[in-house]
């Protein structure tokens, strides 16, 4: 049944990919989002080996073999599809964050391949706003609870953050502690019974509250991309605004006053 729905759908060719991006070699795509393409079949996704975000919600997909290949990938976006078996993510090693709400996830089991991805920090299975979710979150109310326990690296479930082991809150105390834990001086007595000074350790390693040089990478650049576009539409619904007002009270302006005709 699932391949009879991929083969009625859209399936990813080399033109469609160069058409979407601009780029001649499909090594050279890094962004790539195919938003509710129709698209059923993966095709040849797989050959865009330097792929860090993608975006294929709103489509028709069920299986995804071609993203096995994808070891660069980073973030993906499968919400609003067809996918039941998550196997070909276990090799995309550098995911970290995934969506899959809104498709046909019905148990743990089905998300144990993932175990294996070491950077994964956002899973969403479910997304109220967008009346997404899928099966297991229904019959296992407890699901995120799980989660949790199944993949301690996460830092948010369902795009709420998580407290425990996957916070930044949990890992500097853990950082704390094992910093103080080393101990900076002598603890053995001297001759007077008295403790020998050491000297003062710091609490963090060196450089630890430095700021991090920001890292521009491009699924930050895709975000700052997107934030404009969303500003330009707003700027121009703001102008469509402003000429419909002001076509009105011309309209009204034009019109002469009911009470002033003389019967």
């Amino acid at each position: 049944e699932e391949e009879e729905e991929e083969e009625e759908g859209v399936r990813v060719t080399p033109q469609l990919l160069k058409a979407s991006t601009g780029e001649f070699a499909l090594e050279s795509i890094l962004l790539l989002r195919l938003r509710g393409r129709g698209i059923a079949h993966l095709g040849c996704l797989g050959d865009c080996a330097n792929l860090e975000w993608l975006d294929l919600s709103g489509n028709a997909i069920a299986q995804l073999g071609p993203l096995a290949s994808l070891r660069s990938l980073a973030v993906l976006n499968l919400a609003g599809n067809r996918v039941a078996r998550l196997e070909p993510l276990g090799s995309c090693q550098n995911l970290q964050s995934l969506n899959v709400a809104g498709n046909r996830v019905r148990s743990l089991r089905q998300l144990r391949c993932l175990r294996g991805l070491r950077r994964l920090e956002s899973l969403r299975l479910r997304d109220p706003l967008a009346r997404l979710a899928n099966p297991l979150c229904a019959t296992a109310p407890a699901y995120r609870a799980a989660l949790a326990a199944m993949f301690p690296g996460l830092k948010a479930i369902d795009g709420e953050r998580l407290s425990g082991g996957g916070s930044d809150f949990y890992q500097l105390c853990r950082d704390l502690d094992g910093s103080l834990g080393r101990g900076g001086g002598n603890n053995d007595d001297d001759d007077a019974g008295v403790e020998a000074p050491g000297a003062a350790q710091p609490w963090v390693e060196a450089g630890f509250w430095e700021p991090r040089p920001p890292r521009r990478s491009s699924v930050v650049e895709e975000a700052y991309k997107q934030f404009g576009e969303v500003v330009r539409e707003c700027r121009e619904l703001s102008r469509r605004a402003d000429d419909t007002i002001a076509q009105a009270e011309r309209a009204l302006g034009g019109r002469p006053d009911p009470n002033s005709f003389v019967f």
